[in-house]
């Protein structure tokens, strides 16, 4: 079997073990769905007791890098994790980090900025309205600009529809990796900007200002002007910041350890 067997200490076997299988998986010399040995014949090659393997193999699970078949033809067996799972794990972490203070909002809203200014350069370069994908995600993005303008709808609505709007945008790139981060980091987003909402409810003008920008990115997109989707982004991400700053100065919690973040937290569509 291509493990290391070799080189384990007393502290932090199970540790090491599951680091070793892993690295296993990770450099791809264990194949997904192919099984690993037997808790009997591990324990008796990394020279442990079964317990320890056992233990080895529950942290592999937690990581989704293995998971277990039951019956004759049973066993561990090496793991493809979803794009969903890893970004749940991704979003998790991530929001821990805010919550100690690691990075704070500032950091998510710079990084936000600059991964989607790319997004708009991307969609709005290759948006074709023969495309039936893409033409697809613009009246998606349309219908959330007819959301966003109802003034029936709340701000925890509007909120979560500003979501989807950024989000329909990275799909427009058509790039799966940028989808993936991005997605992630708007997870990460949207209890705070729920609490922004929660502290600071929105005026009549500062959502115009919001669905204009949108319109704006569309517009953009749909006349292949990159330069002026950035542009439109650009003031929007100056104006979130000062709504940060808002919340913060009247709140004092780290808003992803806020209770009033996790309770009205909407759904991600």
């Amino acid at each position: 079997m291509p493990i290391d067997y070799r080189n384990i200490n007393t502290e932090g076997v199970a540790k090491q073990i599951a680091t070793n299988i892993r690295d296993a998986i990770v450099s791809g010399e264990l194949k997904v769905d192919q099984k690993l040995p037997t808790e009997e014949e591990l324990a008796e090659r990394f020279g442990v007791s079964r317990p320890t393997i056992r233990e080895a193999l529950k942290r592999l699970a937690a990581q989704n890098l293995i998971h277990t078949r039951r019956g004759p033809s049973g066993g561990s067996f090496v793991k493809k994790p979803s794009l969903e799972e890893i970004r749940g794990q991704l979003t998790s972490m991530a929001a821990v980090f805010l919550t100690v203070g690691d990075f704070n909002l500032s950091d998510i809203v710079e990084t936000r900025q600059e991964i989607e200014r790319i997004c708009c350069r991307l969609a709005a370069q290759r948006y074709s309205a023969d495309s039936g994908a893409m033409e697809d995600q613009i009246n998606q993005m349309e219908a959330e600009l007819v959301t966003q303008r109802d003034p029936k709808t709340t701000d925890r609505e509007f909120c979560s529809s500003d979501v989807r709007f950024h989000c329909l945008l990275v799909e427009a790139t058509h790039n799966p990796l940028l989808h993936f981060l991005v997605t992630a980091m708007m997870e990460i987003m949207e209890p705070v900007l729920n609490l922004v909402a929660y502290r600071v409810e929105y005026c009549v003008s500062e959502r115009e200002l919001i669905t204009q920008g949108h319109t704006k990115i569309l517009e953009a997109i749909k006349t292949h002007d990159p330069q002026a989707a950035i542009a439109a982004l650009d003031q929007l991400m100056e104006f979130l910041q000062k709504r940060y700053a808002m919340a913060q100065d009247l709140g004092g919690e780290t808003p992803a350890a806020s209770p009033v973040s996790q309770q009205t937290l909407p759904a991600l569509v």
